[in-house]
């Protein structure tokens, strides 16, 4: 493998990969409110072999979140290179959003993932849980080194304990959360 080429993850047993994953850190995105929290993507296999997509976010206090659509990029591949689709605005879906969902890593009990995309822009770590041993976090910022990432742009997410729970939370109904993090709010 040259240097920096990205390798994925092969083989992801996709029912055993859905359910909750809490976000540990990722890479700022003008999509998410810059004081975002409790960051969260719930994902749920349909009969269709496709993933509905549900990512939400905390932020004053409100839940913002968007659902989509995952899907693989490849259908007679192995590899873990998912396409995720999601519509926008969240408050009128009207314009499709496509891009790379890759597992660069997954362990083998599937409780934390590193998620990233060639073009090296974006790049999550994801726990089952809402926090993550510190020796397994530095590992995988190792392996996000290793294939070319600027770790030093990784921001850890603040999670609470116990995390909210969606059904309590009140809902940013207008999308502000949305406009906002188009003007870098």
């Amino acid at each position: 493998m040259a240097k920096n080429e990205i390798e994925v993850v092969k083989g992801v047993d996709l029912a055993r990969y859905m359910g909750r994953w809490y976000e540990i850190a990722s890479f700022p995105s003008r999509n998410q409110p810059k004081n975002g929290m409790n960051t969260r993507a719930t994902y749920t296999l349909r009969d269709d072999g496709t993933v509905n997509v549900l990512n939400e976010t905390w932020s004053d206090g409100k839940r913002g979140f968007i659902e989509g659509t995952a899907y693989k990029s490849d259908p007679d591949s192995d590899e873990a290179k998912l396409k995720v689709k999601f519509y926008v605005p969240p408050f009128l879906p009207i314009i499709p959003v496509v891009g790379d969902y890759w597992v660069l890593y997954l362990d083998d009990d599937y409780q934390y993932a590193l998620i990233g995309q060639p073009s090296k822009k974006y790049l999550w770590i994801l726990c089952r849980q809402t926090h993550i041993d510190e020796e397994i976090y530095n590992m995988l910022i190792e392996k996000a080194k290793e294939v070319g990432y600027d770790v030093s742009k990784l921001k850890k997410t603040t999670q609470t304990d116990p995390p909210p729970e969606t059904d309590n939370a009140p809902d940013d109904t207008k999308g502000v959360w949305w406009l906002k993090s188009i003007f870098g709010k």
